[in-house]
């Protein structure tokens, strides 16, 4: 994944006063819905990375991403039903017990809300209850507001975030006068479920 955008929140007081997820799609006080992507939704997770400033990849594989990798990635709505934010993500072929996060994004209309941590707050309930014990993604060095999502996150489930370099500028095509800053993996874990014995049960075995 090449970056994150988040809320502004988190670059202040991570992991202060964070809501609770919400889950199976039943709204939030605010009105946000959390639930599973359908194809439908695929020009919309499209047009959300271009407006967020992620690095965007083509309408085709945010549709094919809908149809395919739906179970492991959230979309937020607000209470008109519009999409304000998306988490994408899929399980490692090679390690099934590893979430990877791909991408997080949130309309900037409606940062300030803590909208990134309750989509992966969803997301975290939804792979642990699956039996999932670790979480991923990759961060460049420099965007601060994502490693703090992250750490708060870690802290919130009473496990580790540990950091290692993943991938060198040597790994990506020069854009011609851009270069892709380096990626820097966090694996999270072991999950629990907060408030359980889950994550200490999954340590010992």
């Amino acid at each position: 994944m090449p970056d994150q955008q988040t809320d502004d929140e988190t670059r202040t007081v991570p992991g202060a006063g964070d809501e609770p997820a919400v889950v199976g799609g039943r709204a939030a006080s605010d009105g946000i819905s959390l639930a599973e992507p359908t194809i439908a939704d695929g020009p919309d997770l499209w047009r959300l990375a271009r407006d967020t400033g992620l690095d965007i990849n083509s309408p085709y594989a945010y549709t094919l991403w809908a149809r395919d990798f739906a179970d492991t990635s959230v979309i937020a709505r607000d209470e008109a039903g519009q999409p304000r934010g998306f988490v994408t993500g899929f399980i490692r072929p090679t390690r099934p017990d590893t979430y990877f996060l791909w991408q997080v994004g949130v309309d900037p209309g409606f940062r300030g809300r803590r909208l990134a941590r309750r989509m992966l707050d969803h997301i975290g309930e939804r792979i642990a209850a699956r039996g999932l014990v670790h979480l991923e993604a990759t961060v460049t060095p420099d965007n601060a507001a994502s490693r703090a999502l992250f750490e708060s996150f870690a802290r919130s489930r009473e496990c580790e975030a540990v950091w290692t370099p993943l991938f060198g500028r040597e790994h990506f095509p020069a854009d011609g006068s851009e270069e892709h800053e380096p990626e820097d993996l966090v694996r999270i874990g072991p999950l629990g479920r907060p408030g359980t014995d889950d994550k200490h049960v999954r340590r010992h075995t």
